[in-house]
Parts: C-alpha cells; sequence; structure tokens
C-alpha cells in the first residue's frame, strides 16, 4: 500500500473534473481511496467522490493498494495537479 499528499489544483466547476478524476482512478487494478480531513472515499465511485466537496488547494491524501499502485498514484497525482475545467 502506498500514500500521497497532494494539493489540487482544481478550477470552480467540481463536476466534470470529479468525473474525469474517477475515469483515471478506473483505469486501474489497484484499489484507490481518497483521504479528505476525516473523509476515506473510493476513488473509483462517483457518488462517493461527490460527497467530498474538494475545493482548490486542499490537500488530499491518495491511497492505492494493488499491483499497479505506483502507477495509479502517479497518474492521479498528474491530474490533480493539472485540473483545468
Amino acid at each position: 500500500m502506498k500514500k500521497k499528499t497532494i494539493t489540487i489544483a482544481m478550477g470552480d466547476d467540481q463536476e466534470r473534473p470529479i468525473a474525469m478524476l474517477v475515469q483515471v482512478a478506473s483505469q486501474f487494478n489497484s484499489e484507490i481511496h481518497i483521504e479528505s480531513g476525516t473523509k476515506f472515499v473510493n476513488a473509483k465511485s462517483i457518488m462517493g467522490m461527490m460527497t467530498l466537496s474538494i475545493v482548490n488547494g486542499e490537500e488530499l491524501t491518495v491511497v492505492a493498494d494493488g499491483s499497479d499502485e505506483s502507477e495509479a498514484i502517479e497518474s492521479l497525482e498528474n491530474y490533480l495537479t493539472n485540473v483545468v475545467s
């Protein structure tokens, strides 16, 4: 299992970036979760991710566990730090 804390860069429109984040996470076999405050949400669940109410500049922790965990974290970090809404 690997964890990485990431400061996100996201515009005001959250819905499209969240949907894209779920698509990025869904490409991997690893279990992937996002920690934000006291919430721990499956990154492959659009409904779960929408409950996070992510804001620009917020720190999140990406947790991945599986055969492609390193690649998953790298892809999610790349996406979360380069989101253009």
